[in-house]
């Protein structure tokens, strides 16, 4: 592993644990056992180290969501691998998570910024993927981005706010189950 991917593993830890506020450069150094200005090779601030870690984690998620994809299949065969892909996301979705804390708390700029672009990232993902399936066929007509929008937001609810309320996170067949009895079926044209 090079230097640059271990300052941006590094990072994430600091930040899932501290929040983005409480992380420090100094932190981050010591985490991935390399000095500080190391870092400044690479990343100027502690803003431009958190946007390159989302930037990497959307790009990872949407990579390996569409690696899975197989145009011969349903949208709906498509859209169940895709989910169960990016539930082995759960753990760098702690990162989300923390942010979404620590936006609530402090109202940090950079965070707020950073949730907005994570999601516009995903709904835009979403939404293009809702339109090729309307295009084919398989979806009913609907306001995608809105759809996109409702998709995104039950996720992250199922992922991160049940587990607040109960002891266990949901099974990743269990939140599949419960997007195909209702959201898709209701999108679906032949279901």
């Amino acid at each position: 592993m090079d230097r640059k991917q271990e300052i941006l593993e590094a990072a994430a830890k600091s930040f899932t644990m501290f929040g983005y506020k409480a992380t420090t450069m100094e932190q981050v150094s010591k985490i991935a056992n390399v000095g500080k200005g190391t870092i400044y090779t690479f990343f100027s601030n502690k803003e431009e180290l958190l946007k390159e870690i989302v930037l990497t984690l959307i790009r990872d998620m949407t990579r390996q969501a569409d690696a899975v994809m197989d145009p011969t299949v349903s949208v709906m065969e498509n859209a169940q691998k895709a989910m169960m892909k990016l539930l082995q996301f759960r753990e760098q979705h702690l990162l989300y998570a923390k942010l979404i804390e620590e936006e609530k708390a402090l109202r940090t700029p950079a965070v707020k910024q950073m949730l907005l672009t994570i999601e516009e990232e995903i709904i835009a993902y979403v939404t293009k993927r809702i339109e090729n399936g309307i295009a084919k066929g398989e979806i009913r007509p609907c306001d995608a981005e809105m759809v996109a929008y409702l998709l995104l937001k039950a996720y992250f609810a199922f992922i991160l706010d049940w587990q607040e309320l109960h002891e266990e996170p949901l099974p990743e067949e269990k939140i599949w189950t419960l997007f195909k009895d209702t959201i898709f079926r209701g999108l679906a044209v032949n279901e």
